[in-house]
């Protein structure tokens, strides 16, 4: 059985171990607005066309597990061992995410297949779902990436989402096997306010695509594709820098998250910011206005083991090579930061009455 890399769940006495600095902007929330699907589309509790956790405003916590299919269960038979326990979890997750109408912790659950499971099984995956390219300054640690399913979990409560990953691993049986997890939270703002700051203090930014651009940008149809990646930050380096230093990086105002120049613009706030900022190199401008939607947590496994989990949902993963790219060329901030993990998964169309999570791929 593959080892699972096992992060430890979120508690207070790890949040009192992160360092004030300033901020990664990418890491947002979601979209903006009332963020949620109209109801057609998603429904109350866990069925619905589209999977809830995507335009989900965020909660506090958020914990993801990768699934390796078990090296004998290949083609058919694969395909029907993955059924019937997509089938099983699915039933899980609907009594489980329904049988509280309150939703006092806001769970969701989210699933997608990664890009060596459809040929595995003898299937047709879809046409974007493919590995990343390698990418300058990636420093990937194998057994924090890739993996056949992924699942994110997120809650208010770190213990809601426990509850249901140790379900979802027992019921996964001999099937599927555990490839990694990482848990990752959002810290409180220092200052009170009502939005969350990076592990470096930036406001976790306004930039997100309005419920109109998730549906030109983020969905196609009912289905998505998430990229994962955990980047370690070096956050005592960056405290190091004199603020006006670390906005020049960002492109943003550390106090209020808005555009270092107050006076007006004619475009967004990378207008105003620096050449080789971080606001600059990741603008939609230069994708022909192409957006994903950035759903990030932050991670502390111990005192040297911080950083971000970018999660972002997007129409084709090639939109996140490209800015990765340009990150690397152009942005002032990839000095600080460095990729170990990373993943792509296509996330399946929601769950209906007779119809299971993967009934489109395995039917």
């Amino acid at each position: 059985m593959p080892k699972a890399t096992n992060a430890a769940s979120d508690t207070p006495t790890r949040r009192r171990v992160l360092i004030a600095g300033a901020g990664l902007g990418l890491t947002v929330t979601a979209c903006t607005r009332d963020a949620d699907p109209p109801e057609d589309a998603r429904g109350p509790g866990f069925h619905g066309l589209r999977q809830a956790g995507v335009t989900t405003p965020r909660q506090a916590t958020t914990l993801l597990l990768a699934y390796d299919l078990d090296p004998a269960l290949r083609g058919a038979a694969g395909a029907r061992a993955l059924k019937a326990v997509l089938g099983t979890w699915t039933h899980a997750l609907a009594e489980t995410l329904e049988a509280d109408s309150s939703r006092a912790a806001r769970l969701t659950a989210t699933l997608g297949i990664g890009p060596a499971l459809p040929a595995r099984l003898g299937l047709r995956g879809p046409a974007a779902l493919r590995d990343l390219p390698a990418f300058t300054g990636d420093r990937l640690e194998p057994d924090r990436c890739g993996g056949d399913l992924l699942v994110q979990l997120c809650a208010d409560t770190a213990d809601a989402t426990e509850a249901i990953a140790a379900t979802l691993t027992r019921l996964a049986g001999e099937t599927l096997y555990p490839r990694w997890r990482q848990d990752g939270f959002l810290p409180p703002s220092p200052d009170g306010g009502t939005t969350p700051r990076s592990l470096l203090g930036f406001k976790d930014g306004p930039a997100n695509p309005t419920p109109e651009e998730c549906e030109r940008w983020v969905w196609s149809g009912n289905a998505t594709y998430l990229v994962v990646r955990r980047v370690q930050l070096r956050l005592e380096d960056f405290a190091r820098l004199a603020v006006r230093r670390q906005e020049e990086i960002i492109g943003r105002d550390r106090p209020t998250g808005g555009p270092l120049d107050s006076g007006p613009s004619a475009g967004g706030p990378e207008d105003a910011a620096p050449p080789r900022s971080h606001v600059r190199a990741v603008s939609p401008r230069l994708d022909a206005g192409a957006r994903m939607l950035r759903r990030g947590y932050s991670y502390a496994d111990g005192p040297t083991e911080q950083g971000l989990l970018f999660l972002a949902f997007m129409r084709d993963p090639a939109l996140f090579a490209r800015v990765q790219r340009r990150m690397a060329a152009q942005d002032d901030l990839s000095g600080f930061i460095e990729a170990r993990g990373s993943a792509v998964a296509y996330i399946l169309p929601g769950a209906r009455a007779g119809r299971p999570l993967g009934a489109e791929l395995l039917d």
